[in-house]
C-alpha cells in the first residue's frame, strides 16, 4: 500500500517538474525523493515520469494516477481535519433548570443557541419553581437555571457559591376574580391581606415576594387554596376563589380579554435572573450556555 508520504512527493514533482523544488516544499531531501519515486513506480510497475531539459515531466501513465493520487490526499486532510474538530467539539451534559412559561424565559431561543454553537452538547430541562432551581444547584443536580427574585436580591444568602445575572425587570400585580373591583378599591396592603388569597409553596417566588411586602406589617395572606403553579392560579382567580399574584402582561391580558380586576397602584418589582455556580464559569459547558444567553439577552448591562 502506497503512504501518504509517497504519495505527497509523487504530487509534488508533479506539480513542480522538479525534485529539487518538490524536496524544498515538502521540506525533504533531494535524495530522499528520488527514493520514493523510485520505490512508487517499482510498486506499480509503471514509469511516471520521463527527464527532460527543464526537469521531470509526466508519463501518460503518471497523467493518469495524478488526479487519484490528489483526491486520496485531499481525502486524508478531509480525515485529519474532522479528527482535529472533533478534540474541539463540546460534549457532555447541559442540566438546565427552568420556570415560568418557555416564552417569558426565551427558553427556545436560548436552546437554539447551543444545538447551534454546541450540537454535540445534550441538554436536559427540569421545570419546578424558583426555589427549586436555587436548591438543587446548591445540591449539584442543576448546572445553570432560570430564578425570580426581587431586583439586587439574586441567589439571596447563597450569593457566596451561586453566581447570578439578571435578564430583565418587570412587576408583579395582585389580581382579582371579575367584578371584585369594588373591593379593590384604594386597597392597601392592609385590606389586601384580609381577602381570600391564592396561596403557593415557599418555594415559589410568589410567596417571597408577598411576604417581603406583608411581613414588615405583622400580616400574612388569607389564604383560601394553595397551589404551585402559575396557569392553575390564574384558573382560581378566574373562577372566583381569591386574590392572586400575575407578572403585568399576564395580568393586563387577563383584565383585557377576562375582565380580571386588578389593584391599582399595587405593584411588587421582581427580576428574572440566571444562576450557575459561582467559580464554575471557565467550565465549557457552562461558558457555553453562558454565551448563548448573551446572544439571546444581550451583553450585562447592554
Amino acid at each position: 500500500m502506497v503512504d501518504l508520504q509517497t504519495l505527497r512527493a509523487f504530487v509534488s514533482v508533479a506539480r513542480e517538474g522538479s525534485v529539487s523544488r518538490a524536496a524544498e516544499r515538502l521540506h525533504l531531501t533531494q535524495p530522499a525523493i528520488s527514493l520514493k519515486l523510485k520505490q512508487l513506480q517499482q510498486e506499480m510497475g509503471l514509469a511516471l515520469f520521463r527527464r527532460r531539459p527543464q526537469g521531470l515531466a509526466l508519463t501518460e501513465d503518471g497523467e493518469a494516477l495524478l488526479p487519484a493520487a490528489e483526491k486520496a490526499l485531499a481525502t486524508a486532510a478531509a480525515f485529519e481535519q474532522q479528527a482535529r474538530a472533533l478534540h474541539s467539539t463540546l460534549r457532555g451534559r447541559l442540566r438546565i433548570g427552568t420556570i415560568v412559561d418557555p416564552e417569558f424565559i426565551r427558553l427556545g431561543a436560548f436552546l437554539h443557541r447551543l444545538v447551534e454553537r454546541a450540537p454535540q452538547l445534550e441538554t436536559e430541562l427540569h421545570h419546578g419553581m424558583s426555589g427549586s432551581v436555587l436548591t438543587r444547584l446548591g445540591r449539584d443536580e442543576l448546572d445553570v437555571g432560570f430564578y425570580l427574585a426581587p431586583p439586587g436580591e439574586g441567589p439571596g444568602e447563597q450569593a457566596d457559591t451561586i453566581a447570578h445575572r439578571e435578564l430583565t425587570h418587570f412587576d408583579y400585580r395582585v389580581i382579582a376574580p371579575a367584578g371584585w373591583g369594588s373591593r379593590l378599591d384604594g386597597a392597601d396592603w392592609v385590606r389586601l391581606a384580609g381577602l381570600p388569597w391564592i396561596v403557593t409553596p415557599p418555594d415559589s417566588v410568589h410567596h417571597r415576594l408577598l411576604a417581603g411586602a406583608l411581613a414588615p406589617l405583622g400580616l400574612t395572606p388569607r389564604g383560601v387554596a394553595r397551589v404551585d403553579q402559575e396557569a392553575c392560579m390564574l384558573d382560581l382567580v378566574r373562577a372566583g376563589v381569591g386574590l392572586s399574584l400575575a407578572r403585568d402582561t399576564l395580568a393586563m391580558t387577563e383584565r383585557q380579554e377576562r375582565g380580571l380586576a386588578l389593584a391599582e397602584g399595587v405593584n411588587l418589582p421582581c427580576a428574572l435572573c440566571f444562576l450557575w455556580p459561582r467559580g464554575r464559569e471557565e467550565e465549557p459547558v457552562i461558558a457555553e450556555a453562558l454565551s448563548a444567553l448573551e446572544a439571546v439577552w444581550g451583553r450585562p448591562g447592554a
